[in-house]
């Protein structure tokens, strides 16, 4: 590991200006838990390390019944995974986050990491996805609100524009009945990268002909993580088992993987239809009709 300069700066405006005037030789630090491997492995050589756990709000969890949730980009996974209002209404988002890494990791590693990394196998990201998250992103002239799925541009790569950084992510208010499911294939049964991550969200909706309506998000399956809304409006409309079928196959349809060290891209789409039937049956077993 080279040398390199530790700041923490006590405002946004001191950590945006460090960020922009500073551009690629600067590196965040959150939970380190993939900055400090890459800086010992070689990978890449920052100049300058920010930190910004420290600024306001960054480690805050905020819940309110009819607003939704309020997560600091700085919360650990183990915060998160253990938060009586995130269990009580954001139960897939808890058990999302309890499937990254070891206990020992998850007390490191943050909420806002796992999304900055734009890594396609993000954890927790299929199911901000499903609760139709917001990225809340400090801006020099101003905050600035994305929607989650817009945040993220490729492998590693995300809308942050210089001097940017994400403060938090926004959760509206959980539907009223909503059940979640969040399933993940790794070659090891605990703390893998996904080799497949299926998120699904069902509700009851009586608007829609089957009652149900439905959110669907994918990790590890394409370059970002992916939506599939074609397999959404079949579940709205039926949920019967040729409807399950339907709308298994539309996720396989959805994705667009590739062969890596973890598996080939043949093996992840058989996967994924497997893991999205059986997490819509899961769904469809507790929901409150």
């Amino acid at each position: 590991m080279e040398p390199f300069e530790y700041i923490k700066p006590s405002s946004p405006a001191e950590a945006s200006a460090i960020l922009a005037a500073e551009g690629s030789a600067a590196r965040i630090l959150q939970g380190g838990t993939d900055l400090i491997i890459r800086m010992r492995g070689d990978f890449i050589h920052p100049k300058i390390v920010v930190d910004l756990k420290g600024l306001p709000g960054m480690r805050d969890v905020a819940f309110n019944p009819d607003d939704g949730l309020i997560l600091g980009a700085a919360v650990t996974m183990n915060e998160v995974a253990t938060h009586p209002a995130i269990l009580a209404h954001y139960r897939m988002l808890a058990d999302a986050c309890e499937t990254v890494g070891s206990y020992q990791l998850r007390n490191r590693a943050t909420i806002g990491g796992n999304v900055c990394n734009a890594s396609p196998a993000g954890d927790s990201i299929p199911a901000l996805l499903c609760y139709d998250a917001t990225a809340v992103i400090y801006n020099p002239a101003g905050e600035r609100r994305l929607p989650l799925f817009d945040f993220f541009r490729g492998p590693g790569k995300t809308d942050l524009k210089p001097g940017e950084f994400l403060q938090a992510l926004e959760l509206p208010a959980s539907p009223a009945g909503a059940v979640g499911i969040y399933n993940k294939l790794g070659r090891t049964k605990v703390g893998d990268i996904a080799v497949i991550g299926v998120g699904v969200l069902g509700w009851p909706q009586r608007s829609n002909p089957s009652g149900s309506a439905w959110r669907i998000a994918l990790a590890s399956v394409g370059p970002t993580p992916l939506l599939a809304p074609t397999a959404e409006a079949l579940l709205a409309q039926e949920t019967d088992d040729l409807a399950v079928d339907a709308a298994a196959a539309a996720v396989m349809n959805a994705c667009r993987p590739i062969d890596d060290v973890r598996a080939s891209g043949a093996y992840r789409q058989a996967m994924v239809r497997v893991l999205a039937r059986r997490a819509i049956e899961a769904v469809l077993a507790h929901l409150p009709f």
